[in-house]
């Protein structure tokens, strides 16, 4: 690639990464945010009740399971003002969504409550309308079910001993009562199945992997950003297999202290740098191959594009517009202990999303 960067040991000096490694209040009592940086751990407590703005707090779990040929979907998201608990199949090699089933509600606030951190223990029971939404999360294994009518959908993840993850906790500029907090659990190898009139799939814990995209968020009117994630196998110098998976975020608020930028190999996580890809894809290269490289060089990858899984919903005040991109990915990562990491035809994706929420 073309792009050049600072280099490891440079980054390593001068980056001002911060690690926050012990539990730590989020928010000040008026609202304004008390810390800010990552962890290999959710350690920031969360009292939703402080947030100064509450028609702003979005709060959401996402789960996104796949294998590389079919996907499923499944959140619940409360952004204040309402709501929806929602599942989606989608055939990756097809190109084609098989089933989208939504339970949208009007005014959230206090109703459906999630919980204040997403990789402990915990358990969610919710019934939007006729659709059911129930998670549990036990240390070592997490289920999701979602009914809606004909709809249904179960899926059991394997949690490792000791895995961690990347939070992070990014402010906005000149607004310090608003921010982003964000979980993402990687390499949770999943099984399970969704039916619909039709329609029947089935998962195996051999090769499908999921991924939860936890939120707790309290963010301005428009947002733009980058988020691409995958889990799967990569392969050291001695051609040796690890449980391998990368997390990429970038584009929101203010990334001076953290970026969401992490890569976890046999369910540890080694930090890396800001990330950025060569050239960006809008309007019309989505599905030309993408160049990632992360600023001290240690994550170089190139994505070939099969899918755009593109959406965009518009109701004038709210707008969610994404183009999803899946691929298979090539290329390098270097671990904090100086290892390099092989990756060949890993399947994965990245999105590029603008929203007015």
């Amino acid at each position: 690639m073309e792009k050049t960067y600072i280099g490891w040991q440079d980054w390593k000096e001068k980056s001002r990464q911060t690690e926050v490694t012990e539990e730590t209040e989020l928010l000040a009592n008026d609202g304004k945010l008390l810390t800010r940086g990552w962890a290999r751990q959710n350690v920031f407590r969360y009292d939703r009740d402080r947030v100064r703005h509450p028609l702003r707090r979005k709060e959401w779990d996402f789960y996104q399971i796949s294998d590389g040929k079919m996907m499923a979907q499944i959140s619940f998201a409360n952004i204040s003002l309402g709501g929806y608990a929602s599942a989606v199949l989608v055939d990756l090699q097809a190109g084609k969504t098989l089933v989208s089933s939504m339970a949208p509600f009007v005014g959230g606030m206090d109703r459906y409550v999630l919980p204040a951190k997403g990789d402990v223990p915990n358990d969610v029971v919710f019934r939007v309308g006729k659709a059911l939404f129930e998670v549990h999360t036990g240390r070592e294994t997490r289920s999701i079910r979602f009914e809606n009518g004909d709809v249904r959908c179960a899926f059991s993840m394997e949690i490792m001993p000791g895995l961690e993850n990347i939070t992070t906790v990014l402010p906005f500029r000149g607004a310090p009562d608003r921010y982003f907090m964000t979980t993402k659990q990687n390499c949770m190898p999943c099984s399970g199945s969704f039916t619909a009139p039709g329609v029947s799939a089935s998962f195996s814990k051999e090769n499908c992997f999921a991924v939860l995209d936890w939120g707790r968020v309290c963010t301005p009117y428009s947002l733009v950003w980058y988020w691409g994630n995958g889990s799967g196998r990569a392969t050291d110098a001695e051609g040796k297999e690890h449980l391998f998976g990368f997390e990429i975020t970038w584009g929101i608020g203010d990334e001076a202290e953290a970026t969401e930028t992490c890569v976890f190999v046999d369910g540890k996580a080694h930090k890396i740098g800001a990330v950025d890809v060569e050239t960006f894809p809008k309007p019309d290269r989505y599905m030309e191959p993408w160049q990632f490289l992360s600023d001290d060089g240690r994550f170089q990858m190139r994505m070939t594009p099969f899918y755009d899984h593109h959406s965009d919903l518009d109701v004038k005040i709210m707008r969610m517009h994404s183009h999803q991109v899946h691929g298979l990915w090539n290329g390098t990562v270097t671990l904090e202990d100086g290892r390099v990491l092989t990756v060949h035809d890993l399947y994965a994706f990245c999105e590029y999303v603008e929203n007015r929420w």
